[in-house]
C-alpha cells in the first residue's frame, strides 16, 4: 500500500523530533533513534491492541554480512531492540559478501525484499527498484549527522538520495602518533612542502618516514595523481594515453624524489602486509592506505599504534586538492516495499544512536552518525570525511582501461621500487603502452 506522502513526512518528522531529543547538544553522545508514534502508516496493525507503531509489521533484509561476524551480530540485536519498541519484526538474511551476485535479478522479479545492504556505488548504479529517500532524509535532518561527500556522490549519480550509509570507509595517511612526537613532529602537514619537511623530522629521529606494500602502490600513486590531475583526467590519459607532457610527470617525479631521499622504509615495496606491519614494529610512521589498515596492522603485530589520520597533502598548482579516498557499505529500501516507512525507521535506527556506536566499537569501524565516537585506532577519520569536499574512488580512473589496468598496477609497483630515472622515463613507458 502506499503511503501519501503527508503521512510519510509527518512520520519521519516525528521520528527526527524523537532522534534529536536524545542527541542533546554539545556534542553529547547521541541516544538510540526512538521510532515515532505516527498519525497514520502504510502499515497494517496487528489486532493484538498492543498500540505499537509497527503491530504486524514484518520487515525482509538481505544483508551483505555472514551471520556471526560483528557486524551481523549488532544487525540482529538492533532487529530484536527495534521489535520490542515498534512491534515490527525484521527477518534478516544474511547472503555474505556475495549479495550483489543476486541482488539485481531478484529485485528486478520484485522478490520479497524491503532492505537491502551493499556496497553504496553498486545500490547507487546497479540495482533496480530503489526507493527514492530524498523526503524521508530530509524529514529527520539526515544531512546534520552523516557525510556530505558520501550523499553528494550519490547524488551526482543518480539524481537523488537512494541509500543511507552504514559503514563508511576513508583513506589517506595513517601514521603513528608516537612516532611524530618522537621526532618533534608538531601538526599534521596540508602541503606537500610540508610533508617533506615532516619525512625528513622523521628520518633525523631515526624513524623511516613511509612504509609500502606492493598490492597498494597504484592506490598510493592515484593518489599523487589526482591531486595534480583530477579523477576525470586520469581516466582520459587511462583510456587513451597522452602522459607525457601533463603533470603526470611531476606526480611520478614526485614518488622517485621520496625514493631518492630514503623516505621509504627499507625493503618498499614490501609483499603485504610486510611493510604495512613495521609500523606496528615501529620501524616506520606512515602508510598511504584505508582505514582498515589500523586493524590489520594491530592485529598482525600484537600491538596498539597510537593511530592518526590525515588527508594527502595538496600540491601546488593542484586541481582536487581537498578530496580524500571515500567509500561506504550502505542500506536502501525497495521501491515496491509495502512497508518503506518501517524499512527507514529501522535503517536510521540501527544507524545513529546507541547501535551504530555498537558497531563502530565491536565491527572496528567509522561510525555512520558524525555524531558518534570513532574507536581509538581510527582517530581523526570522522573529521577527515567531514572535511572531503569529494570522494576519491579507488583508483578507478587507472582502472577505466580494463585491457591495461594489471599492467598499469604493475608499472605503478615498479614505479615505487625505483626502475623508472625520471617521472617523465615514467609517463614515456605508459605511453608505449596504447
Amino acid at each position: 500500500m502506499k503511503m501519501k506522502k503527508t503521512l510519510s513526512l509527518l512520520l519521519a518528522s516525528a521520528l527526527s523530533l524523537s532522534l534529536l531529543a536524545g542527541c542533546g547538544g554539545g556534542g553529547d553522545k547521541p541516544a538510540a533513534s526512538q521510532p515515532s508514534q505516527p498519525s497514520g502508516s502504510t502499515s497494517q496493525p496487528a489486532a493484538s491492541g498492543s498500540g505499537k507503531q509497527y503491530d504486524g509489521v514484518t520487515l525482509n533484509m538481505w544483508s551483505m554480512w555472514s551471520s556471526g561476524e560483528p557486524q551481523a551480530n549488532v544487525i540482529e540485536e538492533a532487529a530484536a531492540a527495534f521489535e520490542a519498541q515498534t512491534g515490527a519484526k525484521v527477518n534478516i538474511e544474511f547472503k555474505g559478501r556475495d549479495v550483489n551476485k543476486v541482488l539485481s535479478a531478484s529485485l528486478e522479479a520484485k522478490e520479497k525484499i524491503d532492505i537491502i545492504e551493499d556496497d553504496y556505488q553498486r545500490i547507487a548504479t546497479t540495482y533496480p527498484n530503489i526507493l527514492d529517500l530524498t523526503d524521508m532524509a530530509k524529514a529527520v535532518n539526515y544531512d546534520s549527522w552523516s557525510y556530505a561527500c558520501l550523499n553528494n556522490q550519490v547524488i551526482e549519480w543518480v539524481g537523488h538520495l537512494n541509500s543511507i550509509v552504514e559503514q563508511p570507509q576513508v583513506g589517506g595517511f595513517f601514521y603513528d602518533k608516537d612516532a611524530f612526537s618522537k621526532a618533534g613532529v608538531t601538526a599534521e602537514p596540508k602541503t606537500w612542502s610540508e610533508f617533506l619537511t615532516v619525512c625528513q623530522q622523521l628520518k633525523d629521529a631515526g624513524i623511516a618516514p613511509i612504509a609500502q606494500d606492493s598490492a597498494y602502490c597504484n592506490f598510493a600513486f592515484y593518489h599523487q595523481l589526482v591531486r595534480y590531475l583530477g579523477e576525470a583526467k586520469i581516466e582520459e590519459l587511462d583510456m587513451n594515453g597522452g602522459w607525457s607532457g601533463t603533470k603526470a610527470e611531476q606526480a611520478a617525479q614526485d614518488i622517485i624524489d621520496l625514493i631518492g631521499k630514503g623516505y621509504f622504509v627499507d625493503g618498499a615495496p614490501d609483499e603485504f602486509p610486510a611493510s604495512e606491519n613495521k609500523i606496528g614494529f615501529g620501524q616506520a610512521a606512515m602508510i598511504v592506505c584505508a582505514n582498515y589498515v589500523t586493524a590489520e596492522v594491530n592485529m598482525q603485530t600484537g600491538t596498539e599504534v597510537n593511530w592518526g589520520l590525515f588527508n594527502y597533502p595538496a600540491v601546488d598548482g593542484g586541481v582536487e586538492n581537498t578530496a580524500a579516498y571515500a567509500g561506504a557499505n550502505s542500506l536502501a529500501v525497495t521501491s515496491y516495499s509495502e512497508n518503506a516507512q518501517a524499512a527507514f525507521d529501522f535503517i536510521i535506527f540501527l544507524t545513529t544512536g546507541e547501535f551504530d556506536q555498537k558497531m563502530a566499537d565491536t565491527a572496528a569501524q567509522i561510525p555512520a552518525d558524525s555524531r558518534n565516537k570513532a574507536p581509538a585506532a581510527l582517530n581523526g577519520t570522522v573529521e577527515t570525511l567531514l572535511a572531503a569536499d569529494k570522494p576519491m574512488t579507488w583508483c578507478a580512473g587507472l582502472n577505466a582501461n580494463t585491457d591495461l589496468k594489471d599492467t598499469i598496477k604493475s608499472m605503478c609497483t615498479e614505479l615505487f621500487e625505483g626502475k623508472y630515472a625520471t617521472g617523465a622515463d615514467f609517463c614515456k613507458a605508459l605511453d608505449a603502452l596504447y
